[in-house]
C-alpha cells in the first residue's frame, strides 16, 4: 500500500490542480508529440506570461475534476484524459492558443514508424550524393534518378508520402539522408474548455488568411444589401444620405422644382433649352412661308 506521504503529496497535487481549474476560464488538454524535455520547458518559458503549462497524472485530474462542483461541464473533458497528457491552465482565446502551439512546433527527421505530419514532396534537383547504392534506394521509394556532373540527381518532385501516412524504415533512411524533416514536434491540442464549452482539437484550427477574406467577402456583401433595401447603419448612413441627397437633387431637377442646391442647375437648364429652342426658331420661321 502507498505510504502516507505518497497520499499526502497526491492530495495536495489534486488540491493545487483544482486551484488552477476554478482559476482560469481555459483549460487544454494537450498530447506530447514528439517533444522533448528541452523542448517542453523551453515552450513553457514560452508562454509564461500567456498561460501556465503543467504535466499532471490523468488520474489526479479526474479527482481535481470531481471537486469542481460550480462547473460541471469539465466532466466533458474527461474522456480526453488517456495516454501521456499536458494540461494548459490559461484565460487566453483557446483559438489564439491553438495558434501560438502551432506556431511553437518544429520539424524534426523521421523515424521508421513515425506518421507523416503532412504531405512529403521531395523535390527534383540535385542529392549531392555519388552515384552508388543511394539509387536503389531512392528508386525503392519511387523517385526518379538521373547521373549528372558526378553527382545522382532526382528528376521531378515526387510525392513520397501523404500526411497520415506510417514512414517505412527504408523511407525514412532515404529522406534523412537527403535532409528532409517530416515529422514535427510539439504539443497537440486535444481539446479545451473554454467557460462552460468544450471545444475539440481539429476545431480549433483556423486559416486565418482565409478566414479574413471570409468575413471581408460577408461585409461587402452586407453593405451592398443594407444599400440596396434603404436600411440604416452607422457603417452605412453616410452613402445612404448622399445617395438620398442625389436622388432628391435629380428629382427636383426633372419636376423643375427650385431649391437653394438646385437653383443653379434649373437656370442653367433652362438656359440650355432657351439656346436650342432660339436656335431652331429661324428654322420654323422658313418652313412657314
Amino acid at each position: 500500500m502507498p505510504s502516507q506521504v505518497v497520499l499526502q503529496e497526491k492530495a495536495a497535487e489534486v488540491d493545487e490542480i483544482s486551484k488552477l481549474l476554478r482559476r482560469y476560464k481555459v483549460v487544454g488538454v494537450a498530447s506530447l508529440q514528439k517533444v522533448r524535455a528541452s523542448q517542453l520547458q523551453e515552450l513553457k518559458k514560452k508562454l509564461a506570461k500567456e498561460a501556465y503549462i503543467r504535466v499532471a497524472k490523468n488520474t489526479l485530474v479526474r479527482r481535481a475534476i470531481e471537486n469542481i462542483k460550480e462547473k460541471p461541464e469539465l466532466k466533458k473533458l474527461e474522456k480526453y484524459l488517456t495516454g501521456s497528457k499536458v494540461f494548459l491552465f490559461t484565460n487566453m482565446n483557446p483559438f489564439k492558443l491553438a495558434s501560438l502551439l502551432e506556431k511553437s512546433k518544429v520539424r524534426m527527421v523521421a523515424k521508421a514508424g513515425d506518421v507523416a505530419s503532412f504531405d512529403i514532396i521531395v523535390p527534383a534537383g540535385n542529392t549531392g550524393q555519388p552515384p552508388g547504392p543511394i539509387i536503389s534506394q531512392l528508386n525503392a521509394v519511387g523517385l526518379p534518378t538521373r547521373i549528372e556532373s558526378g553527382s545522382v540527381w532526382i528528376t521531378k518532385d515526387t510525392l513520397v508520402a501523404r500526411k497520415g501516412d506510417v514512414i517505412s524504415e527504408r523511407l525514412a533512411s532515404v529522406l534523412s539522408k537527403l535532409g528532409i524533416k517530416a515529422v514535427e514536434a510539439g504539443l497537440m491540442l486535444r481539446a479545451v474548455y473554454d467557460d462552460g464549452l468544450v471545444i475539440e482539437g481539429d476545431q480549433l484550427t483556423i486559416n486565418i488568411e482565409e478566414t479574413k477574406k471570409q468575413i471581408e467577402t460577408a461585409h461587402a456583401e452586407a453593405f451592398k444589401l443594407s444599400l440596396g433595401i434603404v436600411y440604416p447603419a452607422k457603417e452605412n448612413i453616410q452613402v445612404l444620405l448622399q445617395i438620398a441627397y442625389q436622388e432628391a437633387c435629380a428629382l427636383s431637377l426633372g419636376a423643375a422644382i427650385p431649391t437653394k442646391e438646385t437653383i443653379k442647375d434649373l437656370i442653367r437648364k433652362a438656359y440650355m433649352e432657351m439656346l436650342s429652342l432660339s436656335m431652331r426658331i429661324p428654322n420654323l420661321e422658313e418652313e412657314s412661308k
